[in-house]
Protein backbone atom coordinates (compact mmCIF):
# COMPACT_ATOMS: atom_id res chain seq x y z
CA UNK A 1 0.00 0.00 0.00
CA UNK A 2 1.27 3.39 -1.08
CA UNK A 3 2.89 5.34 -3.34
CA UNK A 4 7.36 5.32 -4.31
CA UNK A 5 8.73 8.73 -4.93
CA UNK A 6 12.00 9.57 -6.12
CA UNK A 7 12.92 12.75 -6.01
CA UNK A 8 9.45 13.88 -6.49
CA UNK A 9 8.23 11.55 -9.03
CA UNK A 10 5.72 8.91 -8.78
CA UNK A 11 7.40 5.49 -9.84
CA UNK A 12 5.14 3.25 -8.38
CA UNK A 13 3.74 1.95 -11.88
CA UNK A 14 6.89 2.25 -13.45
CA UNK A 15 8.56 -0.91 -14.39
CA UNK A 16 11.99 -1.66 -11.74
CA UNK A 17 14.54 -1.54 -15.10
CA UNK A 18 13.37 1.93 -15.04
CA UNK A 19 13.08 3.61 -11.94
CA UNK A 20 17.54 3.81 -11.27
CA UNK A 21 17.59 1.79 -8.04
CA UNK A 22 20.20 -0.67 -7.69
CA UNK A 23 19.38 -3.65 -5.15
CA UNK A 24 21.60 -5.70 -3.31
CA UNK A 25 20.40 -9.02 -2.04
CA UNK A 26 21.75 -10.80 1.11
CA UNK A 27 22.03 -13.99 -0.90
CA UNK A 28 24.10 -12.25 -3.52
CA UNK A 29 22.32 -12.74 -6.43
CA UNK A 30 25.30 -13.24 -8.49
CA UNK A 31 25.59 -14.88 -12.13
CA UNK A 32 27.49 -18.21 -10.92
CA UNK A 33 28.05 -18.85 -14.67
CA UNK A 34 29.87 -15.16 -15.07
CA UNK A 35 33.22 -14.30 -13.54
CA UNK A 36 33.50 -10.93 -10.95
CA UNK A 37 34.37 -8.63 -14.24
CA UNK A 38 31.23 -9.68 -16.41
CA UNK A 39 29.08 -9.83 -13.07
CA UNK A 40 29.98 -6.27 -12.54
CA UNK A 41 29.89 -5.22 -16.00
CA UNK A 42 26.14 -6.95 -16.94
CA UNK A 43 24.53 -3.57 -16.66
CA UNK A 44 26.32 -1.87 -18.55
CA UNK A 45 26.25 -4.74 -21.38
CA UNK A 46 22.52 -4.54 -20.62
CA UNK A 47 22.55 -0.36 -21.09
CA UNK A 48 24.48 -0.84 -24.12
CA UNK A 49 27.35 1.17 -23.16
CA UNK A 50 30.67 1.42 -25.27
CA UNK A 51 33.09 -1.29 -24.35
CA UNK A 52 36.10 0.46 -23.65
CA UNK A 53 33.71 2.65 -21.23
CA UNK A 54 32.77 -0.60 -19.41
CA UNK A 55 36.74 -1.86 -18.97
CA UNK A 56 37.31 1.25 -17.59
CA UNK A 57 34.49 1.64 -14.80
CA UNK A 58 34.65 -1.83 -14.03
CA UNK A 59 38.20 -1.71 -13.15
CA UNK A 60 37.49 1.50 -11.30
CA UNK A 61 35.02 0.47 -8.88
CA UNK A 62 36.45 -2.85 -8.08
CA UNK A 63 39.40 -1.09 -7.01
CA UNK A 64 37.11 0.62 -4.60
CA UNK A 65 36.64 -2.36 -3.09
CA UNK A 66 39.89 -3.95 -3.38
CA UNK A 67 39.05 -6.58 -5.74
CA UNK A 68 40.54 -5.18 -8.95
CA UNK A 69 42.93 -8.06 -9.63
CA UNK A 70 40.01 -10.46 -9.09
CA UNK A 71 37.77 -9.48 -12.84
CA UNK A 72 39.08 -13.39 -13.99
CA UNK A 73 37.45 -15.08 -11.07
CA UNK A 74 34.44 -17.22 -11.41
CA UNK A 75 32.01 -15.99 -8.29
CA UNK A 76 32.52 -19.84 -6.99
CA UNK A 77 35.77 -18.78 -6.01
CA UNK A 78 35.14 -16.04 -3.80
CA UNK A 79 34.55 -15.88 0.03
CA UNK A 80 31.22 -14.80 1.13
CA UNK A 81 32.31 -11.26 1.81
CA UNK A 82 34.09 -10.76 -1.54
CA UNK A 83 31.02 -12.19 -3.48
CA UNK A 84 28.88 -9.20 -1.50
CA UNK A 85 31.32 -6.54 -2.58
CA UNK A 86 31.02 -7.90 -6.49
CA UNK A 87 27.17 -7.51 -5.75
CA UNK A 88 27.59 -4.03 -3.89
CA UNK A 89 29.53 -3.18 -7.18
CA UNK A 90 27.19 -5.07 -9.45
CA UNK A 91 24.51 -2.21 -8.42
CA UNK A 92 26.73 1.01 -7.87
CA UNK A 93 28.18 0.86 -11.43
CA UNK A 94 25.05 1.80 -12.91
CA UNK A 95 24.97 4.96 -10.44
CA UNK A 96 21.25 4.56 -9.52
CA UNK A 97 19.44 7.25 -7.41
CA UNK A 98 18.69 5.36 -4.47
CA UNK A 99 20.55 2.28 -3.44
CA UNK A 100 18.70 -0.57 -1.83
CA UNK A 101 20.38 -3.15 0.70
CA UNK A 102 18.41 -6.45 1.91
CA UNK A 103 20.56 -7.73 4.30
CA UNK A 104 23.95 -7.41 2.77
CA UNK A 105 25.71 -8.33 5.41
CA UNK A 106 23.61 -10.81 7.13
CA UNK A 107 24.78 -14.12 5.95
CA UNK A 108 28.82 -13.20 6.49
CA UNK A 109 30.36 -13.97 9.79
CA UNK A 110 31.02 -12.03 12.96
CA UNK A 111 34.84 -10.47 11.58
CA UNK A 112 34.09 -9.84 7.91
CA UNK A 113 30.77 -8.18 8.66
CA UNK A 114 32.41 -5.73 11.10
CA UNK A 115 35.20 -5.11 7.54
CA UNK A 116 32.55 -4.83 5.14
CA UNK A 117 30.45 -2.43 7.57
CA UNK A 118 33.56 0.17 7.90
CA UNK A 119 33.61 -0.32 3.67
CA UNK A 120 30.05 0.44 3.46
CA UNK A 121 30.00 3.45 5.66
CA UNK A 122 33.26 5.21 3.81
CA UNK A 123 31.11 4.16 -0.01
CA UNK A 124 27.88 5.35 1.69
CA UNK A 125 29.91 8.87 3.37
CA UNK A 126 31.46 9.24 -0.61
CA UNK A 127 27.89 8.55 -2.99
CA UNK A 128 25.78 11.41 -1.60
CA UNK A 129 22.92 8.99 -2.20
CA UNK A 130 19.76 7.57 -0.66
CA UNK A 131 20.78 4.61 0.51
CA UNK A 132 18.40 2.10 1.93
CA UNK A 133 19.25 -0.58 4.37
CA UNK A 134 17.02 -3.53 5.85
CA UNK A 135 18.67 -5.16 9.16
CA UNK A 136 17.75 -6.71 12.26
CA UNK A 137 20.55 -5.70 13.65
CA UNK A 138 20.16 -1.93 15.53
CA UNK A 139 23.88 -1.86 15.96
CA UNK A 140 24.58 -2.03 12.42
CA UNK A 141 21.54 0.14 11.57
CA UNK A 142 22.80 2.65 13.91
CA UNK A 143 26.64 2.79 12.79
CA UNK A 144 25.77 2.73 8.79
CA UNK A 145 22.50 4.92 9.29
CA UNK A 146 21.79 8.52 9.29
CA UNK A 147 18.06 8.32 9.89
CA UNK A 148 16.61 4.59 11.56
CA UNK A 149 13.19 3.30 10.70
CA UNK A 150 12.18 1.06 13.39
CA UNK A 151 9.25 -1.42 11.40
CA UNK A 152 6.78 -3.38 13.03
CA UNK A 153 4.39 -5.03 10.49
CA UNK A 154 5.03 -3.06 7.53
CA UNK A 155 4.10 0.52 10.04
CA UNK A 156 6.41 2.81 10.44
CA UNK A 157 6.65 3.10 14.50
CA UNK A 158 9.33 5.76 14.91
CA UNK A 159 11.94 7.34 12.82
CA UNK A 160 14.96 9.09 13.88
CA UNK A 161 18.31 8.94 15.10
CA UNK A 162 19.32 6.42 17.85
CA UNK A 163 19.69 9.17 19.93
CA UNK A 164 16.11 9.81 19.50
CA UNK A 165 14.24 6.50 19.55
CA UNK A 166 16.49 5.44 22.72
CA UNK A 167 15.80 8.79 24.51
CA UNK A 168 12.58 9.52 23.37
CA UNK A 169 10.78 6.04 22.32
CA UNK A 170 7.40 6.77 20.26
CA UNK A 171 5.60 3.72 22.42
CA UNK A 172 6.34 0.16 24.19
CA UNK A 173 7.36 -1.53 21.59
CA UNK A 174 9.89 0.55 20.30
CA UNK A 175 10.96 0.82 24.06
CA UNK A 176 10.71 -2.81 24.39
CA UNK A 177 12.79 -3.29 21.04
CA UNK A 178 15.58 -0.59 22.03
CA UNK A 179 15.87 -2.43 25.65
CA UNK A 180 15.98 -5.98 24.31
CA UNK A 181 19.20 -4.66 21.62
CA UNK A 182 20.91 -2.56 24.82
CA UNK A 183 23.56 -4.32 24.92
CA UNK A 184 24.44 -3.80 21.31
CA UNK A 185 23.61 -0.06 21.07
CA UNK A 186 25.99 1.01 23.96
CA UNK A 187 28.28 3.19 21.70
Amino acid sequence: QGSVVVHGADVTHVSSNKRDMGFVFQSYALFPHMNVYRNVAFGLRMRKVPKAEIQQRVQEILGVVHLDSYGDRRVGELSGGQRQRVSLMRALILDPDVLLLDEPLGALDPIVRSSLQQELKDIFQSLGKTVILVTHDLHEAAYLGDVLVLLKSGQVMQQGTLEQLKNQPADTFVTKFITSQRSLIEI
